[in-house]
């Protein structure tokens, strides 16, 4: 593989705004991609890849490079040139791109791979924590495959099609998919691709979803014509879910605290052909007080470290700090303990989150029943959903019951 100094130089521009400006992978990829319109789908995909690539071992290629925060232009050069060297790709002859001891960067990486925080590429705090939290053997295993890159799922949306309709529609255009057993509505990409030009995402027929978050919706047991409420509805992947599911038959209210996340669901649900969804803001309680005991249904995905998602945002595991975790535990409570008033008599809530933390779910549950607002409520079934049993992204659901009035 031949290195271009154009796409080495927008990956190492695109580290500096993650590492040392503090922002988002997904969306300084998606800038940096931008720089060039000559750049053909190979060409962006190595700055994609490479970047996220580089993110995710951050820990390990620094420790080799002997380069330490904040990184220096040449510190990044020198991170990429330990990639490039563990790739097997031969370095070019740039002024950038120092005299790389090959061998060194060999052994080093050999010698580090014995440690798990190194070879992981977490920061201490994480690892020992995690150790804490899960054991050494499941949290060794599962931070092995979180550490995976994310494979491409599809979520067919029922509204408008069904997955043998979509298949071979995806394959005029190109693109193989392969059905996943045990997630009926899921279409996974045999080769990474962009789906979003295609016809059929235009038209509605799907949505980019893990396989992991699509037994979200249907874990909430959800019949057409009641109504459901998704209380943190975010940008709307499991709204559009619910809709599909309540085949556009009674109401589905989506409530969130951010109305520009609002705005997008909405538009998102136009292109889904989800008639039955109405978008509320939380600017104050009232929102809340006025749906007390008036849902069938009630969907809490609540906010987390997000630790069950690390193979598609591996820029998390930097991002995150100790405090973060004791701040959003309080947060999931009020969330809980707020939010589930919404729910009637007789009725049902799932929390959910896309962690794999045992103090963000089966505990948090277990502190809500003992409350004062979760006395009338009792746990049904609760689902714990590991990468490295699935492949797919760590996820948690508890489904509870009101007491019948």
């Amino acid at each position: 593989m031949r290195l271009h100094r154009n796409l080495v130089f927008a990956v190492v521009d695109a580290l500096n705004l993650i590492f040392n400006e503090g922002e988002y992978a997904d969306k300084v990829v998606e800038k940096v991609l931008k720089y060039d319109k000559r750049w053909g789908a190979r060409d962006r995909g190595f700055i994609a890849e490479t970047t996220y690539d580089m993110v995710r071992w951050k820990r390990l290629y620094a420790e080799i490079a002997e380069v330490k925060a904040p990184y220096s232009r040449p510190n990044l050069f020198r991170m990429f040139a330990v990639w490039a060297v563990l790739k097997g790709i031969r370095l070019p002859d740039w002024k950038q791109i120092e005299p790389t001891p090959e061998r060194r960067i060999k052994g080093k990486f050999d010698e580090l791979s014995k440690i798990r925080k190194f070879r992981e590429s977490v920061p201490d705090w994480m690892d020992e924590m995690a150790v804490k939290a899960l054991g050494e053997d499941l949290w060794t295993k599962e931070i092995a495959a979180l550490n995976q890159q994310a494979d491409v799922i599809l979520r067919v949306n029922t509204l408008k099609t069904d997955k043998e309709t979509l298949k071979n529609s995806l394959r005029e255009a190109g693109i193989e998919t392969e059905s996943l057993r045990g997630y009926p509505d899921a279409l996974k990409l045999v080769e990474r691709s962009n789906v979003f030009i295609t016809e059929p995402f235009k038209m509605g027929w799907f949505e980019v979803q893990d396989a992991s978050s699509q037994l979200v919706a249907p874990f909430l047991d959800i019949q057409p014509g009641q109504r459901v409420v998704d209380t943190c509805a975010g940008a709307g992947g499991k709204t559009l879910h619910l809709a599909a599911l309540m085949e556009n038959k009674g109401q589905l209210i989506s409530l969130d605290i951010y109305g520009n996340k609002l705005k997008e669901l909405k538009r998102r649900a136009k292109r889904a052909g989800a008639h039955n969804v109405e978008t509320r803001l939380i600017e104050t309680t009232k929102v809340i007080k006025k749906l007390t005991n008036t849902a069938d249904r009630v969907l809490i995905d609540a906010p987390c470290t997000g630790l069950g998602v690390l193979k598609r945002n591996p820029d998390a595991k930097w991002k995150l700090q100790p405090e973060f975790l004791e701040k959003i535990m309080g947060t999931q409570q009020d969330i809980l303990q707020d939010y589930s008033r919404i729910v009637k008599p007789g009725g049902k809530l799932v929390y959910a989150t896309c962690s794999i933390l045992p103090q963000e779910n089966i505990l948090q549950v277990k502190k809500f029943l003992r409350s004062e607002a979760g006395k009338d409520f009792s746990l049904i079934k609760d689902t714990k959903i590991y990468a490295s049993k699935t492949g797919y992204d760590g996820f948690y659901m508890a489904q509870l019951e009101k007491n019948p009035a």
